[in-house]
């Protein structure tokens, strides 16, 4: 294995994937990447389904880190990611929020495999007691997406959902791909709601 002389910062190397303008969707091509995920569902404000799967992607994150550190491939570890999805769109920009179900997600380096994934698995478990059934390291190709930038309380999310799914991809002849994708740029803990940075991210395909 090579030795890097610097860590690996995947929001630098696939920049476009962490970038979009304020409040203006833009086409992106999102490639096949890797990620540790958890699924799960309900308000993430109140489900304790989901604070525990942030606690243990962070976990296992940290473990793979370190892990592929000693091996001399450091990297910087990305923020977190949700996958989100509901009966109907409606339910997002109306923010009923118990009718969500969400893949939470951390980006990972391709060259972490399912061995060193196994051994940080067990690693996280020993730390935090328990781990979801459903984490696990996967790959998600999205392709052609729609990409904005939004800032502010995630409860506000909802014009800018609004106007992509009622005038944006109707006039651009698109049609829903897959999941709602949020980036978060932002730690909650440490930024004030109104200053919140998310990447929304549809994935899309021509009518």
């Amino acid at each position: 294995m090579s030795i890097r002389t610097e860590k690996l910062n995947l929001k630098k190397t696939r920049k476009a994937l962490f970038t979009a303008p304020l409040n203006r969707f833009i086409p992106v091509h999102a490639p096949a990447v890797s990620y540790v995920m958890v699924d799960g569902n309900g308000d993430p404000n109140r489900a304790p389904a989901y604070k525990l799967a942030v606690e243990s992607l962070y976990a296992t994150a940290y473990t793979i880190k370190f892990a592929c550190k000693a091996k001399g491939e450091d990297f910087v570890v990305t923020p977190l990611e949700g996958l989100w999805s509901a009966p109907s769109p409606e339910s997002f920009t109306a923010r009923r929020k118990d009718e969500w179900n969400w893949t939470m997600m951390i980006m990972v380096p391709d060259y972490v495999d399912d061995e060193i994934f196994q051994s940080a698995r067990i690693r996280a478990r020993e730390k935090i007691g328990t781990l979801p059934e459903s984490l696990r390291l996967g790959r998600l190709e999205e392709g052609l997406c729609l990409q904005a930038l939004h800032v502010g309380s995630y409860d506000d999310e909802g014009p800018l959902l609004a106007a992509l799914h009622g005038d944006i991809m109707p006039s651009g002849g698109y049609d829903f791909a897959g999941p709602h994708h949020e980036i978060y740029l932002s730690d909650p803990r440490k930024t004030l709601p109104g200053k919140l940075k998310t990447v929304i991210r549809q994935p899309v395909r021509r009518n």
